[in-house]
């Protein structure tokens, strides 16, 4: 019942009941100031929101005559299901409360900036060719050939926790590539050029090959025991799904042991993949810890 109430509410009313339930759970408090700043609307208005989301989740929310602050109730229920990552990243940044830059929920959370950040004038010129599913031209800068000129169809973008890649068909190779943004110049979006069927998302096989994988403590740690806490593991096992495109770049990322024999050695090694097989005709592997090896002797 609850759930059809908020699906009832507005677009942005439901923004601002979910705005509410943040500052609720994650800061424990909230004001009809922070409301009104936060969504550019009166104090009567915030005061009817909170109203609101006090009659749908009743034990959510108290008042506090003394602060004049609305406080979390001792019996809290959350109505929204945030994915940790959005939390974090609000809290952080305060992403979306008027300053990108700056926090204002209070909460100390730092996250370290990556060490290359790619050019906006290029990223704007990438993400209207996604948009508009067109080609674009651009200057790129390969450690193999040096700058060579080049039309790619982009469809995605593609955070490796190093850098950021957009996932695109490159007409000059003929083949669905990854781009590092940061090496991309002077894009040109060429918006009434044609796509070709070839040249589609659908047609990249790595793309759309799902690969299962099953990360284990890895043998070499003393406590499995921590490993399992950390990740969430059931039944000493972390499934997880990626597509075959991303998987080389998450388990680097990760640190995970793919060698067949976990013969890795290290601290950063908590985990490791259990089948390596699993990998087997994903062209990023390589870039897998351990993962070379185990294919030549293996496979």
């Amino acid at each position: 019942m609850i759930s059809q109430r908020l699906h009832d509410l507005g677009h942005a009313q439901r923004d601002r009941m979910a705005y509410i339930e943040l500052r609720l759970r994650f800061v424990g408090e909230i004001r009809r100031q922070d409301l009104a700043l936060r969504f550019g609307i009166q104090t009567a208005a915030a005061t009817r929101d909170l109203g609101l989301y006090k009659d749908m989740a009743p034990t959510n929310i108290e008042y506090d005559g003394r602060s004049k602050t609305y406080v979390i109730g001792q019996s809290f229920e959350p109505l929204f299901d945030f994915p940790a990552e959005r939390v974090l990243t609000w809290l952080a940044e305060g992403f979306g409360d008027g300053d990108p830059i700056r926090a204002r929920t209070g909460i100390t959370c730092d996250i370290p900036s990556k060490l290359g950040q790619p050019d906006l004038s290029t990223l704007a010129g990438i993400t209207r060719a996604i948009s508009h599913s067109c080609p674009v031209r651009i200057g790129y800068h390969s450690v193999e050939s040096g700058r060579s000129e080049r039309e790619i169809v982009p469809f995605a973008l593609l955070d490796t926790g190093l850098r950021w890649h957009t996932r695109a068909f490159d007409r000059k190779s003929g083949e669905f590539r990854d781009f590092v943004l940061t090496r991309i110049q002077d894009p040109v979006v060429l918006k009434d050029a044609p796509v070709e069927e070839h040249e589609r998302p659908d047609q990249d096989i790595q793309w759309t090959r799902i690969v299962e994988l099953e990360l284990v403590p890895h043998p070499d740690q003393p406590r499995p025991e921590i490993t399992e806490l950390d990740y969430g593991m059931r039944d000493g096992m972390l499934k997880t799904k990626l597509r075959a495109a991303t998987a080389g770049y998450v388990l680097r990322k990760w640190s995970v042991d793919c060698s067949p024999d976990h013969s890795l050695r290290g601290p950063e090694f908590r985990l490791w993949l259990r089948d390596h097989l699993a990998l087997y005709g994903v062209k990023n592997a390589v870039l897998a810890p351990g993962y070379s090896a185990a294919t030549k002797t293996s496979l």
